[in-house]
C-alpha cells in the first residue's frame, strides 16, 4: 500500500514531533503494509511554512535513518498546501512542492468553506499541467452541506482525497456520512491517512479498505489502490469502476445535486 498524505516528518508541523514518532510511524506503517509514504507537512497555512528545500533535506534524512534502522518504508517529499493568494506566485518562486514529485499537487480548503477564487485556482493549476488533489473535502462544512461544489470542482480537473479516520468515524457521525456520501457518488478519487502520530491518529489504512470493500465492493477498493499508486509513479488515474463511456459518472452526479434533468 501506499500513504499519499502524512505528517511524518520530525518536528516541521502538528505531525511528528520528533525522531522517536517519526520512527514509531514508519514502523507502524510497516506493520499495516505501508512500502512508501508520502510527506505532507503543512505549509503556508497561517500556522507552519515548510518550503520546497527544506521538505526534501528532511526527507533525504529521514530516509537514510529508516534504512539505518532497518523499517521497509520510504518517504517522498510533499506538502498539504493551504490555499491562498500567493500559491501561484509559491508555485513559480519554487516554493512549493508535488506528491513524490509527479503532477500531482495537494492543496488544503479552510474547513469552514470553500475559496470564492477555487475554480480560477484549480484552472489555473491545469495550466501548469499540475493535478490538484483536494485535501479530506469532507471535513470541509460548506462541501458536507452542498457536495455539488466539491462536483464542480472535479468537473474542472480537480481530484479529491478522503481520509481513513473518516471513514471509520474518528471525526464523528456527521462526517463520516459526508465522508461515505462522496464515496459511494464517486468524487473521491484516493484514500490516505492523513496520519499525524503513530497511536493518536495513525494510520488505519488496512481497516479503511476493508471498510470500503465490505460496502462499496472489491472493484471500488481495488480503484483507490491504484490511484494511489498512480501518484507515487506519476501516471494518470483509473476510471471509476461505474463509469461508462457515454454517461459519465461525473455528469450524472452534477445532474443529481443541481436537480437537472
Amino acid at each position: 500500500m501506499i500513504d499519499i498524505h502524512t505528517h511524518i516528518l520530525p518536528g516541521l508541523d502538528d505531525g511528528a514531533a520528533d525522531w522517536n514518532d517519526t520512527l514509531s510511524m514508519a514502523k507502524a506503517a510497516a506493520a499495516e503494509g505501508i512500502t512508501k509514504l508520502i510527506s505532507t507537512p503543512h505549509h503556508a497555512n497561517g500556522r507552519y511554512d515548510n518550503p520546497a528545500v527544506e521538505v526534501r533535506a528532511h526527507v533525504n534524512r529521514t530516509n537514510e535513518r529508516l534504512a539505518d534502522a532497518g523499517v521497509p518504508v520510504t518517504v517522498a517529499p510533499g506538502q498539504e498546501i493551504r490555499v491562498h493568494g500567493d500559491l501561484l506566485e509559491a508555485w513559480h518562486r519554487g516554493e512549493l512542492l508535488t506528491l513524490a514529485d509527479s503532477a500531482y499537487v495537494l492543496i488544503e480548503m479552510p474547513f469552514s468553506h470553500v475559496p470564492k477564487d477555487m475554480k480560477e485556482l484549480i484552472h489555473e493549476l491545469g495550466v501548469l499541467r499540475l493535478r490538484p488533489i483536494i485535501a479530506h473535502p469532507e471535513r470541509n462544512a460548506e462541501i458536507v452541506k452542498h457536495p455539488r461544489l466539491l462536483a464542480e470542482l472535479v468537473e474542472l480537473g480537480a481530484c479529491a482525497q478522503m481520509t481513513t479516520h473518516s471513514l471509520l468515524g474518528d471525526f464523528g457521525r456527521q462526517v463520516r456520512q459526508a465522508a461515505w456520501t462522496l464515496c459511494e457518488s464517486g468524487l473521491i478519487h484516493v484514500v490516505s491517512s492523513d496520519a499525524h502520530h503513530h497511536e493518536r491518529r495513525g494510520f488505519r489504512m488496512r481497516e479503511a479498505y476493508g471498510a470500503i470493500r465490505q460496502r462499496m465492493g472489491e472493484p471500488w477498493e481495488a480503484y483507490y489502490k491504484r490511484n494511489a499508486r498512480c501518484v507515487a509513479d506519476d501516471m494518470p488515474f483509473d476510471s471509476p469502476p461505474s463509469a461508462t463511456a457515454s454517461d459519465t459518472l461525473l455528469r450524472r452526479l452534477l445532474s443529481f445535486f443541481t436537480g437537472s434533468s
